[in-house]
């Protein structure tokens, strides 16, 4: 289902991205929580989970990166344990998923002071503008 929403002329590509800052260290580097946090995190966002790889690196004071490739595209956490700090990035296609759900479920489990949430229409097609930019013909 989800490869024929992708597969379409128009293309439903939905991006949603941040940054939590002020995180529990011990949370950042937990590799098997994160990679579990992940997994939900697609479950919620009604996303096909096909493999999940995660790297721990640069003992105390380095981090964590979990990738979870999804049928619709990908969820990603970065983490940096000496900053307390974390990216997320939750990119999906086809108008089914819920890449929000995903993101706000990942900020509820890593628990940041602050954060930063972005989002991005990735469709294959513009949206149409509502002011028309009228360019003066030569000649």
């Amino acid at each position: 289902m989800a490869e024929e929403d992708c597969s379409s002329r128009q293309i439903v590509g939905k991006h949603v991205y941040g940054n939590l800052y002020d995180c529990d260290p011990n949370i950042l580097s937990d590799e098997e929580f994160l990679r579990q946090m992940v997994v939900e995190a697609a479950r919620i966002s009604k996303c096909n989970l096909y493999e999940v790889r995660s790297w721990k690196f640069g003992g105390e004071r380095g981090g964590v990166s979990v990738i979870a490739l999804i049928t619709e595209s990908h969820i990603a956490v970065h983490t940096w344990i000496e900053y307390s700090y974390a990216t997320v990035d939750v990119y999906t296609c086809g108008s089914r998923s819920d890449p929000e759900a995903a993101f706000d479920f990942i900020v509820s489990q890593l628990k940041p002071r602050e954060y930063t949430k972005y989002f991005s229409d990735r469709s294959s097609r513009p949206k149409r503008a509502k002011v028309a930019i009228k360019v003066p013909q030569s000649g």
